[in-house]
């Protein structure tokens, strides 16, 4: 089999999910709730904003309302140029760059947007030492990791794939017609704690659950329906099955 190395032209390989403007606002509104109730009283209009992964654009012109400077980057020339022709304020930018050797100095960001990208790159390690290395003390990453103990992957959504040792994986993926390799690796909460452990974690998790309403996630988790209480019931009880946790990770003031 194949090195696992850059995962190229992704936006091209998940039906066109990543050109959903309603979708990737909804993504956004989430975002944007938790960053402001983690900031509290701190204007979000002081603050620059690095995403990393940014894919063709659309959170990150969506936070440029509400951020003081917004840095969209991606391996995917293909996204970014969508992106760069789409999308035109004064404060927002973007440009193709490697996550795992970012092009900008130390402490530059006050904000770090990671979603869904650790389980992409060669090295996640790697990943989050950049992504510590380029923000502020005191600065935060929102972080959204999916869990390799979920039913369902999310990204070819076929049952057990994330779970399968990689060579049955790739199999797996071949005999469904989804492809010949099974890029994606995901944690499980043990390798996710490990792989942040540089950083202050504030687990926004089970207040997202708890309360989709104000964190504008109830597009995913109805009140009070059967997948809702399900998903409070795992929070609650079995935490290392949640299929997502949402993380705000602080670079700690003094390092």
């Amino acid at each position: 089999m194949p090195e696992r190395e850059y995962q190229h032209n992704f936006s091209r390989m998940v039906d066109g999910a990543m050109y959903n403007l309603q979708a990737r606002e909804r993504k956004a509104r989430t975002i944007l709730a938790v960053i402001q109730e983690f900031f509290g009283k701190t204007p979000l209009p002081s603050l620059s904003l690095l995403d990393v992964g940014s894919s063709t654009g659309i959170i990150d012109n969506f936070l440029a309302d509400h951020f003081f400077k917004v840095t969209g980057i991606d391996i995917d020339k293909e996204a970014i140029q969508y992106a760069q022709t789409a999308f035109k304020k004064r404060n927002l930018q973007f440009m193709v760059d490697d996550l795992m050797d970012l092009s900008f100095p130390d402490n530059t960001f006050d904000v770090v947007i990671c979603t869904q990208i650790y389980e992409h790159v060669p090295d996640a390690q790697t990943m989050m030492k950049e992504i510590f290395r380029v923000l502020k003390p005191g600065g935060i990453c929102y972080f959204a990791a999916g869990n390799r103990l979920s039913f369902m992957e999310p990204h070819y959504r076929l049952p057990f794939l994330s779970i399968l040792p990689r060579p049955l994986a790739h199999i797996y993926m071949k005999l469904a017609g989804k492809g010949n390799y099974y890029h994606e690796k995901h944690l499980t909460l043990p390798g996710l704690q490990k792989l942040v452990s540089s950083f202050i974690v504030h687990d926004f998790t089970k207040k997202i659950i708890s309360d989709p309403v104000n964190f504008h996630s109830e597009y995913m988790l109805k009140p009070g329906s059967l997948k809702h209480n399900l998903a409070k019931f795992i929070a609650n009880y079995s935490y290392w099955l949640c299929p997502t946790y949402i993380w705000v990770l602080a670079k700690p003031c003094i390092y």
